[in-house]
């Protein structure tokens, strides 16, 4: 019994000591996030090869919106309300390339039609902060073709999928546009940053089993 009780007391000590570690990769995730946040808008022009390097920054780009290309993303909620999420490419002044624009959040009708989102005419300046979707876990349909026939309202967004259905070179990051920017619609963007309390939270678990052995 004892010998049984004292082999697993270097394994929960390695296991706390890892937590540890991971706690300390979060915050320094958390730090490096918040560096970009800070930084200068970065200007949009040419097509972005890694879009990690653009996580948390703030975007710029000039254009014109390419109302043919808009998509809504559907049960998008806010507070108690659904709606949909309103997403129109921006071509890019300059070039045939495109920049996916989250403008905001739209409200559905009882029937679960969207409220109206006009697009806006002539070249405009779209500021905010960006943003790589994915895919849900769970994924119902056949493959990337299969957004072709998703029509006005898909939903979920990857950019993949947006090129697949549209075939226009198209930006890998999203911008979430800034609230201050023109626009009826409601933006409200929560900023996910890495939490290093739920890896303390274990770090102490696994110590405090290793303290009982």
């Amino acid at each position: 019994p004892t010998l049984l009780l004292a082999l697993p007391i270097p394994v929960f000590v390695a296991l706390g000591l890892w937590q540890l570690d991971r706690a300390e990769q979060k915050r320094e995730q958390a730090q490096v996030l918040a560096e970009r946040a800070a930084m200068p808008a970065f200007e949009l022009t040419a097509l972005v090869t890694d879009p990690e390097t653009l996580r948390s920054r703030k975007l710029q780009a000039r254009g014109v919106f390419d109302a043919g290309g808009q998509i809504l993303i559907e049960n998008r909620r806010h507070g108690n309300r659904t709606g949909f999420h309103v997403i129109t490419p921006l071509r890019i002044d300059g070039s045939d390339l495109r920049v996916l624009v989250n403008r905001g959040w739209i409200p559905a009708a009882s029937d679960g039609s969207p409220a109206p989102a006009p697009v806006p005419d002539g070249s405009v300046t779209v500021t905010g902060e960006s943003h790589i979707p994915s895919s849900p876990a769970l994924i119902l349909h056949g493959g990337a073709d299969s957004a072709k026939d998703w029509g006005v309202r898909w939903p979920y967004l990857t950019v993949d999928l947006y090129v697949a259905a549209f075939g226009h070179p198209t930006q890998p990051v999203v911008i979430l546009q800034a609230p201050e920017d023109d626009g009826e619609f409601l933006r409200s963007w929560p900023r996910e940053m890495p939490k290093e309390g739920m890896h303390l939270g274990y770090a102490i678990q696994w110590l405090a089993f290793a303290l009982i052995a």
